[in-house]
């Protein structure tokens, strides 16, 4: 990775810059997270590459982050973040996972394969929604789908607005359909499940093969984990570009105007009910009854906005329990702390 970097082509912005004091501007450096590991970050400065320890008393960091270095050049502080993505963490543990901060756009990547599937876009386009970030959804996989124009319209049919574009991952001339996202001083972020196409799309948007790239299985579409760890990597034409290893499990949390968004059209029609607590199910002047019985919208896409509904509902509720009970925690152990200090002080 090159070392030759400028604020500007890092993604810095007046939205940063208006966050430090003229004392900041002095004195402090400017640096953005490009690679997170456990103990330690990677980070990229106007100065070249840096290396930064993880300690206990620093904020939970991520991949796009902008932090302040001081005079020694250690952790001063993190800047506010202008969009982040998050889930609850994988599995049964309650705790929020950070996917990456300060992008732009998201490519929503998926496959034009047996492993297609629109409540997996739905799902991914909540989080892109609830994060504030333009959401792109790439179809790759193009030179082998012999129905690939059905599948494009039935992405493009979720909503008008949304930008859908089919590629050949592989061949350059396919992919530069994407370039008016990768300008100069963007960031983009590449989601999807594992085998959808993301580290070759990644190579290819490169122009060299950075990332290493696995076959899918053959018995059932999917595909194997080849990135390990998010790293934000820089793009010929000045954009950054952040690779994000292949998710199983996208569990939403906190995510309910990310769903609200992704479902624009059943919240409108669901306005327009007779009854303000309509479920949709068999209730009289049920507008989104009536659009699925005239043809307009697809029963799947109400059976999934009401089981994401849901999960971010339990999640959210969970990790609220979570957060409180940290919280009680945390008061408990500065009461015992100083209660300590009064007795030694005796």
């Amino acid at each position: 990775m090159t070392d030759d970097f400028t604020l500007a082509s890092l993604g810095w912005r007046p939205f940063f810059q208006q966050q430090l004091s003229l004392e900041e501007w002095e004195l402090a450096l400017p640096a953005r997270v490009l690679e997170q590991h456990r103990t330690e970050l990677e980070l990229a400065t106007e100065h070249g590459m840096q290396i930064l320890a993880v300690t206990p008393s620093m904020p939970v960091l991520t991949v796009g982050d902008w932090v302040l270095l001081d005079e020694r050049r250690g952790f001063l502080r993190l800047l506010e973040r202008q969009s982040c993505f998050r889930r609850k963490a994988a599995g049964s543990k309650l705790a929020e996972q950070l996917l990456g901060a300060n992008v732009d756009s998201a490519f929503i990547v998926s496959s034009l394969n047996d492993d297609f599937n629109l409540n997996r876009i739905e799902r991914y386009l909540s989080v892109v929604h609830n994060a504030g970030v333009e959401p792109v959804v790439v179809l790759t996989k193009l030179d082998i789908c012999p129905d690939s124009a059905a599948l494009w319209q039935s992405v493009q049919d979720l909503d008008s607005l949304l930008c859908v574009t089919a590629v050949n991952a592989l061949s350059a001339d396919s992919v530069a359909a994407l370039e008016p996202w990768c300008r100069p001083g963007s960031t983009v972020v590449l989601l999807g499940s594992s085998g959808a196409g993301k580290s070759t799309l990644s190579n290819t948007l490169m122009a060299e093969p950075r990332q290493r790239t696995r076959s899918i299985r053959e018995d059932d579409a999917k595909g194997r984990h080849t990135t390990t760890r998010r790293s934000l990597l820089p793009l010929p034409g000045g954009a950054m570009i952040m690779d994000t290893p292949g998710m199983r499990e996208l569990q939403l949390a906190d995510c309910e105007e990310g769903i609200r968004a992704t479902f624009a059209d059943i919240e409108e029609l669901a306005g327009s009910c007779r009854f303000g607590d309509c479920h949709h199910d068999s209730e009289p002047g049920c507008a989104v009854r009536e659009a699925i019985e005239a043809g307009s919208l697809d029963e799947r896409r109400l059976l999934n906005y009401r089981k994401l509904s849901r999960e971010q509902a339990f999640n959210s509720a969970s990790l609220s329990q979570r957060r409180a009970g940290d919280r009680a925690l945390g008061r408990f152990y500065k009461q015992v702390q100083k209660a300590s200090r009064d007795m030694k002080s005796k």
